[in-house]
């Protein structure tokens, strides 16, 4: 992992785990802040952008969309105009791994649904959840705490806890149906806040190599 590579960590939230299910946020720790876009779903949501930031000490972009579809669109220009150009390292916290992970696979099955083309090219990715889980000691009475929240309390200062309106990620399904959008977007800035940090951890205290980094270009692209 190169030193000129900076960490930009990544988490989305959705409507459950099955095929047909859909993505409702998508969110970007930048050094700066964090990049979050939502989808309503159609329905009017006004306010969302301010409760967020009035919310939250950093600084918080939130952009509302009507549809996936549009949420996606809007995801691609985000990664093409501010991701490819510069010298970055896209993180999760098990968005995929060699045995599964969520986030990306997600993903890639959503942006087949809309035929539309894959953003994420020229951008190296690593995950975070092997780093901390074989690296670092996270047990609890005897039992590993696996959980992004769980590695975050032991590991950090546990801040970004307050941000988060949920005590579960599965609350987020609820929230949204229940059109509490402004709770499901501060989730997941409270979930890519954790997962920065976890990133700031873990290049502190673990070696370049102890990081699998890979490629998410696709095979046909260009």
């Amino acid at each position: 992992m190169s030193d000129a590579l900076e960490q930009v960590a990544f988490d989305i939230e959705t409507t459950g785990f099955d095929v047909d299910d859909v993505v409702t946020v998508v969110g970007f720790a930048l050094p700066l802040g964090a990049r979050v876009f939502c989808q309503t779903a159609e329905r009017t949501c006004d306010g969302v952008e301010d409760a967020v930031q009035d919310r939250v000490d950093e600084h918080v972009i939130a952009s509302i969309h009507d549809s996936e579809a549009l949420l996606l669109e809007a995801v691609s220009e985000f990664v093409k105009m501010r991701l490819r150009e510069d010298d970055v390292l896209l993180v999760a916290f098990n968005g995929e791994t060699w045995q599964g992970g969520f986030d990306v696979p997600f993903l890639r099955t959503r942006f087949a649904e809309h035929s539309f083309d894959w953003p994420f090219v020229d951008i190296p990715y690593a995950d975070l959840f092997p780093v901390v889980q074989k690296l670092f000691n996270t047990t609890v009475d005897g039992e590993p705490q696996s959980s992004l929240t769980a590695a975050y309390n032991l590991l950090c200062d546990g801040n970004y806890d307050a941000l988060d309106p949920f005590e579960d990620s599965a609350e987020a399904v609820t929230a949204f149906e229940d059109g509490r959008v402004t709770d499901v977007v501060l989730h997941n800035v409270a979930d890519v806040l954790r997962t920065a940090a976890l990133g700031r951890v873990a290049e502190r205290y673990c070696s370049r190599s102890d990081f699998s980094v890979k490629s998410l270009t696709p095979t046909s692209h260009g």
